[in-house]
């Protein structure tokens, strides 16, 4: 962990989990910067993912990069961010819990049914649902020396948005 005082909160899980949501919440709520990491996804990355094909791990090395990079200059402008990111795999979240920044991750946690319900519900979004068993094939459980707090996302907004700021908060008054 970092010694900065920056602050970096991921808010992650697989698509539909209401990651951009809460995130929104979370830097609203302490007045952080909110970062949405599929925004910088280049455009064949998207198009790859809208036609129904995972994308492999060469294809998110440069998507990982343009996030270290935008991440480094905001620790570097003294910013802390809340940051939606599916950080599915150890080494994504390694890639960015090295970032200067004192950094939590809260992975959104939800069944297979209920993320596939929400993702058929929402219209305005590159990722299918097709994708959803994909997404939690990728998924790699943490290891016990990441920080990372698991929230249950079967509950309304409000309740999960009111537990994951309790998460951050307990958090960073205990370190």
């Amino acid at each position: 962990m970092s010694t900065s005082n920056e602050r970096l909160i991921v808010v992650m899980g697989v698509s539909g989990c209401g990651k951009s949501s809460i995130a929104k919440h979370l830097a609203g709520n302490f007045g952080y910067e909110f970062v949405e990491a599929d925004d910088f996804h280049p455009q064949e990355n998207l198009d790859h993912m809208a036609s129904g094909k995972s994308l492999t791990d060469e294809m998110r090395a440069p998507w990982i990069q343009l996030l270290q990079a935008h991440l480094k200059q905001a620790a570097k402008a003294k910013r802390s961010c809340v940051m939606s990111f599916s950080g599915l795999r150890r080494l994504h979240r390694a890639q960015i819990r090295d970032l200067p920044f004192d950094t939590l991750f809260i992975h959104l946690e939800g069944c297979k049914e209920l993320i596939s319900d929400r993702i058929n519900a929402r219209t305005d979004h590159f990722m299918p649902a097709s994708l959803l068993d994909s997404q939690y094939e990728a998924l790699e459980l943490a290891s016990k020396k990441e920080n990372l707090i698991s929230i249950d996302v079967a509950q309304p907004l409000e309740i999960v948005s009111k537990a994951a700021i309790s998460a951050v908060e307990q958090h960073f008054d205990s370190t």
